[in-house]
Order: structure tokens, then C-alpha cells, then sequence
């Protein structure tokens, strides 16, 4: 197979080796070391010799072109052998797969030809092969660099079709060919595919966004007669942070590096930031999902009773998850439950909501324990009473329940559950952890002194004001950052914000009613509402509720028991 002296040669051959075994496992040792040369003279021999290859000999000679079209030394080899290789491949009547596909579509971007890197990925179909992010990211990328917009939006609209989800590497590069090309509508539709799918951006992202507000173009993008009343009600739609209407405004941008104060207030420019929830949409889309697994779990009929329960007496501020509090700090051998530490939790969520109680999930057996005990029974059944307990059935989880009610009624989850074992990976991450930032509340005792941790007052996210300015988290090289040294891009019109503090004038009518300001006057000082619609205003410390009374319901029922770049790929993990 090899010649005597090849680096790769074994000095002790093993006996009876075939020369396709000698081929793979010397191919294998180049592979390995990131030796082209030596890979391309393997090759050259095994092909002057009629060595049978495999789809793994092809992928792993163009693994290795496709990585080394980097090294200005190497790139011409690895360009002219890659082709000659790949053409190889289907001469022969050798299906490629997707690792391929991929390296192929690398070497063909690293000669500046996205257009064969797109026509191999459209040409996967006929292999049944289902193109991945790293298989688009050749196309793409040399669309953006080459300036080419349509076509990289060409590509973007095929991976949408695929299902291939963008990250912030392939954003950032359509951001940046949308505003290198001017078009102000995709740079504002990129921003916000970014605010939806990364929490804090990279340094190079930030230059890209940096560059576009810095830019002639941007400058006279915006209208300046816009709807108050329907950028509000877009705002508080979306669940905070962003409305998504289009850029507000006109004039110069001022673009600085801040930071943001313990309480979301910007050190640039004054504004508060949100503590963004998820939208509308979004909520009942999680609670029929929440719903939908619970009864596939659950026994569908008392689930379904709750259901209709809940739908009567949906005017709860918060929801308790009383089996956590109760077990918080027990001896779990024991059976410890300390009814004192939820008896705590209920009544200081009775004082700051106005008098109003919070609804209580509870677990049969565990109520069941309760009322056999003298001690508690006067308590619990006060509780009962009172019409703000829910007992879950015998052979339920009760996370479904407490989970449900707090999305369903869009209210204060008070748990210290994370919220990481299987029934919530069941439900995905695309808004739960958004949701969960949001709505859940933490405790603490200390020796015996209940304290709650709420909500943060705002999110370390993008984020869209009212007033078209736009907050920038920037995580640098750092994912890690705490989220009090992180720095932000505050983005915005000086004229704009200015404007908010003076009267309204040009006022007009709409078409839909809503009153149309040239300059709309708000407060930019203006404390948002901690949770929008929900009768909670201002900071989490300062509570105001409508004192409307809770029914109860215990059910009978049935009890469970306890129970930026991405790397390139290698051969072994992708072949």
C-alpha cells in the first residue's frame, strides 16, 4: 500500500492487513495529525492501486481540504484536491452525507462561489439528507461578506423552510449586509430576531449594531408620527421590553457604553428597563402545552376539573407551591413538613396583596397528614375555609397543577424549584426560561424570619423602549458575566427623548382612534409597572391588589407518590 518511507508507514505490519484496512487506519493517523499532504499521497497511491474507498475515506480527505483552506500554504492544494475528490466520490457512485455536503460547501465558500455552496445544499433532497446550521453557514456567510443580501435572504428563507434555526454568528452577518446594503427594514427585523434568540451579544456583534446607529443611513430612518396609544398597547402585548412597530423617531442616534443601575435604571440615558414577559401569544401557547402533557400524565378527567375550576376564580395574585415551602430545610427521612413555614408564606402574600389570598396547591396525602394532626388541623382546616387551598389527586404530580395555574392566570409563582427535571424539559426552552425569570418568586428562611426574593426588576436582555431607543447587553467573550458588571450599547435619539418631557403637539385623529402625536409627551422617568395588567405596580417592594375574595375547592382525589463561531467539526463526531 504505502512506500517504505512514508511518514505514516508501520514499522511492523500487521500480517494478512488488506491494502483498504492499511489505507483506512494510515488515513485515520493523518486525520488525526491535520496532515494534507501526507492524506493527499495516500490517496494518490491508493487510487493509482484500485484501493476500494469508502464514504468515511472520502469524508475524512474532505475534512481535511475544507480545515485547511485557511493556510494561505495549503489553500490552493486543498482547493484543487478537494473537487477532484468529491468528484471522485459521485463518479463512483459513493452517496455523499451531510458532513460532505458541508465540507464541500466550506471549500467552495473559501473559493467565493456561494452560489455552488447553495446549490449543494438544495441538491441534498435527492440523497434524503436534512441539511444542518453548519451545512448553510458556507452559503451564507460568503453571501453576506460578498455584500450579495438577496442572496443570503434567498438562503435565510430556505432554512426557515428546513427548520434550521439562526444563531447570533449567522444574525450578526445578516445585520451587517443589511446595513452595509441600506435596508433599514431587514436591519430592524435582525435586531429583533437577535433579541429573541441570544440574552447578551458578543463584542464583534456589538460593533456590528454600533456601526449601523453610527451611520448616515440610520439617521434618517423613523417616522416621527406615530401612535402613543399603539406603541403602548404593543408593549404591554409582547409581555415588555419591545413593540416591534417599526423605528420611532428621527435624527442623529447617540450611541454610548453604559451601565445599568440595581433597579434597570440606564446610566446613559435614564430610562427603565423591563422585566420582559413572554407575549400573549406566547403565554397561551405554554399553558395549553402545560395542559396538553399534564393530561397525557395525569387522570385527563381531574385534571380537565381543574381546569374548569381555575377558569371561575382566575383572580389570584400568586400561586404557592405548598409541598416545596412545607419540605424547605426538612429531614426528608423523616417525613419532616414544616406547616409554620407555609402558614408564613400565605399570610405575608395575604399582607402585601391587599388581603387577598394566594391559591395554595397541596398534595392528598400530604393534607391528608395534616388533618391527622391535632397540632395543625385547626389551621388547615381554617385554610379550607378560608377557600384558597387546592388538593391535588391521589397519584398526581402536583408541579402540573402550580405550574398551569400561575401561566393560565398570569400570576406570581412562589417556589424554589428550579424547575429542571423531566416533566419541564418536556416543555422546551424556547419561552419557559423566560417566563420562569418573570413570574417566580424564591424564599428564604433565616433562623425562622421568612424573606422572598421576587422577580428581577428588569432583564439583562435586548430591549425596545416606547420611545425607539434600544438597550444592548454585551457579554464580550464572557457568558459568564455577572449581570452587574455587564456592559450595555444605550442607543438613542437625544431629540427624540427630549421630546417626551414637553406637551404633545400636531395632535390628529387615526383611523382607529388613537390620538397621533409629532411629539408624544411621557414621562422618561416613568416607573414601569413591575408586572404590566396584573394589579401590581411599580417595584417589587410596592404592591397594590384588588382585595377580591378566592374560593376553594379540596378535591377528592387520587396521590402520587415522591417521586461567537462555532468550531469546525472532525472526522470522528461527524463522519
Amino acid at each position: 500500500m504505502a512506500t517504505p518511507n512514508h511518514p505514516y508507514v508501520s514499522k511492523k505490519k500487521k500480517k494478512n492487513q488488506t491494502p483498504e484496512t492499511e489505507f483506512h487506519s494510515e488515513l485515520t493517523l493523518c486525520s488525526k495529525n491535520k496532515d494534507l499532504r501526507a492524506a493527499i499521497s495516500l490517496y494518490e497511491i491508493a487510487s493509482s492501486q484500485g484501493t476500494r474507498l469508502n464514504q468515511y475515506h472520502f469524508n475524512a480527505l474532505l475534512y481535511l481540504c475544507s480545515n485547511s483552506v485557511a493556510d494561505p500554504s495549503l489553500k490552493a492544494l486543498a482547493l484543487d484536491y478537494g473537487f477532484r475528490i468529491f468528484d471522485h466520490m459521485l463518479s463512483i457512485n459513493i452517496n455523499p452525507n451531510e458532513a460532505s455536503i458541508t465540507a464541500v460547501a466550506r471549500l467552495a465558500a473559501a473559493k467565493g462561489d456561494g452560489e455552488y455552496a447553495f446549490e449543494l445544499i438544495k441538491s441534498m433532497g435527492k440523497y434524503r439528507l436534512a441539511p444542518r446550521l453548519r451545512t448553510y453557514d458556507p452559503a451564507l456567510l460568503c453571501f453576506c461578506e460578498n455584500l450579495e443580501a438577496e442572496k443570503a435572504y434567498e438562503v435565510e428563507e430556505h432554512m426557515d423552510i428546513m427548520g434550521v434555526s439562526l444563531e447570533e454568528l449567522e444574525l450578526a452577518a445578516l445585520l451587517k449586509v443589511s446595513a452595509s446594503t441600506g435596508r433599514e427594514e431587514k436591519v430592524y427585523r435582525y435586531l429583533h430576531k437577535l433579541r429573541n434568540s441570544v440574552r447578551s451579544v458578543s463584542d464583534s456583534t456589538a460593533k456590528v449594531i454600533e456601526d449601523w446607529f453610527c451611520s448616515g443611513k440610520a439617521r434618517d430612518v423613523g417616522d416621527v408620527n406615530w401612535e402613543v396609544g399603539r406603541v403602548e398597547e404593543a408593549v404591554s402585548r409582547s409581555g415588555g421590553g419591545w413593540h416591534g412597530l417599526g423605528w420611532i423617531g428621527k435624527g442623529d442616534w447617540l450611541v454610548k457604553r453604559v451601565n445599568v443601575d440595581s433597579t434597570g435604571r440606564c446610566r446613559g440615558c435614564g430610562e427603565q428597563l423591563g422585566c420582559v414577559d413572554i407575549d400573549d401569544v406566547e403565554t397561551e401557547r405554554f399553558a395549553e402545552s402545560v395542559a396538553a402533557l399534564a393530561m397525557e400524565r395525569e387522570v385527563k378527567v381531574t385534571f380537565s376539573e381543574f381546569q374548569e375550576w381555575l377558569e371561575k376564580r382566575a383572580d389570584f395574585e400568586f400561586i404557592v407551591d405548598g409541598a416545596n415551602i412545607g419540605l424547605y430545610q426538612q429531614n426528608f427521612a423523616d417525613g419532616g413538613f414544616s406547616i409554620s413555614q407555609l402558614d408564613a408564606v400565605v399570610k405575608e402574600l395575604y399582607n402585601r396583596s391587599g388581603n387577598k389570598w394566594p391559591l395554595v396547591v397541596l398534595h392528598n396525602k400530604r393534607l391528608r397528614a395534616l388533618l391527622e394532626n391535632p397540632c395543625h388541623r385547626k389551621l388547615v382546616e381554617d385554610w379550607m375555609d378560608k377557600g384558597f387551598l387546592y388538593m391535588t389527586p391521589t397519584g398526581s404530580n402536583d408541579d402540573w397543577y402550580w405550574l398551569y395555574a400561575a401561566v393560565k392566570v398570569k400570576c406570581l409563582l412562589v417556589t424554589n424549584d428550579e424547575m429542571r427535571d423531566h416533566i419541564f424539559e418536556l416543555l422546551g426552552n424556547s419561552f419557559f426560561l423566560k417566563w420562569k425569570e418573570k413570574h417566580r418568586v424564591r424564599y428564604t428562611f433565616v433562623k425562622g424570619n421568612l424573606k422572598l426574593q421576587m422577580p428581577p426588576p428588569y432583564s439583562s436582555v435586548i430591549q425596545e423602549s416606547e420611545k425607539g431607543s434600544w438597550h444592548v447587553p454585551v457579554a464580550g467573550d464572557n457568558r459568564e458575566c455577572k449581570e452587574s458588571l455587564t456592559t450595555w450599547l444605550c442607543i438613542s435619539r437625544p431629540s427624540s427623548c427630549d421630546a417626551f418631557d414637553e406637551d404633545p403637539i400636531n395632535i390628529g385623529g387615526s383611523e382607529n382612534g388613537h390620538a397621533t402625536y409629532t411629539l408624544p409627551s411621557l414621562n422618561p422617568f416613568k416607573q414601569e409597572s413591575f408586572r404590566s395588567g396584573h394589579g401590581l405596580h411599580n417595584s417589587p417592594e410596592s404592591f397594590q391588589f384588588s382585595d377580591n375574595k378566592a374560593a376553594s375547592l379540596i378535591g377528592k382525589r387520587k396521590e402520587r407518590s415522591p417521586s461567537p463561531s462555532r468550531p469546525h467539526h472532525t472526522p470522528n463526531d461527524a463522519f
